[in-house]
């Protein structure tokens, strides 16, 4: 396992209206110099809330925004790691869904995110590991192939599940939760960073996702905390 430090911004989402969230989620961001992800992010919630879409506190006491109506689980076919298809739908049916989408060559908010949720997942007993799966589906099938994925996905937990394919099935995977695509920005010499959004899709066992974790909100105590819980819900 890697183990990182919890992040500086662990304050908890208050029960707020998803337009208050959505500026103190901002400025937040922007405080760690991460303003595209804030705008993605606000995006997203702003979107999604639509007419009064966001219920505030969770009867589960989940620690993230949570999302009402929740929404369905895509059906999406992505490659594993072992070079099979993996519909996400079927193969994870039944349990806890962490869905993130990010790159290996990430400098901080990817590696952070599964790290985060690796030292969350050792906080809570086997009987609830037994039913969470993280899923990481790239967004730079360039550079990162399936062995690349699993080396670097093994760092954090040999557990979770990596996936790729070609760029249009990504961005239709993405469109399919409500996300952007992800865009390339060069760095010169040939090198670049891929601008993606930076928050966990938590689908839980009815396959509808309730809650969203922002980056910076996901720390493992948040996770240590909401993992039984997201286990145990019951519509």
């Amino acid at each position: 396992m890697i183990e990182v430090e919890p992040s500086a911004a662990a304050e908890r989402p208050e029960a707020r209206p998803p337009q208050a969230r959505s500026r103190r989620l901002m400025a937040m961001l922007i405080g760690l110099g991460l303003a595209c992800v804030a705008v993605g992010i606000v995006a997203f919630i702003e979107s999604r809330a639509g007419s009064n879409n966001s219920s505030g506190i969770h009867p589960a006491g989940l620690d993230a925004i949570i999302q009402t109506p929740a929404m369905p689980k895509p059906n999406f076919t992505l490659t594993d790691t072992a070079g099979q298809p993996y519909n996400l739908t079927a193969q994870t049916n039944g349990d806890v869904t962490l869905l993130y989408f990010g790159y290996t060559h990430c400098p901080d908010i990817c590696p952070t995110t599964m790290a985060d949720i690796a030292l969350g997942l050792q906080k809570v007993s086997p009987a609830v590991r037994a039913h969470i799966k993280v899923v990481f589906v790239t967004t730079d099938p360039a550079r990162d192939t399936p062995s690349v994925i699993k080396t670097w996905l093994d760092a954090f937990n040999k557990t979770f599940i990596g996936l790729t394919g070609t760029t249009a099935q990504i961005t239709a995977a993405e469109a399919s939760v409500g996300m952007p695509p992800a865009t390339v920005e060069p760095l010169g010499n040939g090198n670049y960073s891929v601008d993606h959004a930076a928050w966990v899709i938590a689908f839980t066992p009815d396959n509808q996702a309730h809650a969203i974790y922002p980056a910076g909100l996901d720390t493992p105590t948040v996770w240590g905390h909401d993992l039984p819980r997201l286990v145990d819900y019951a519509a």
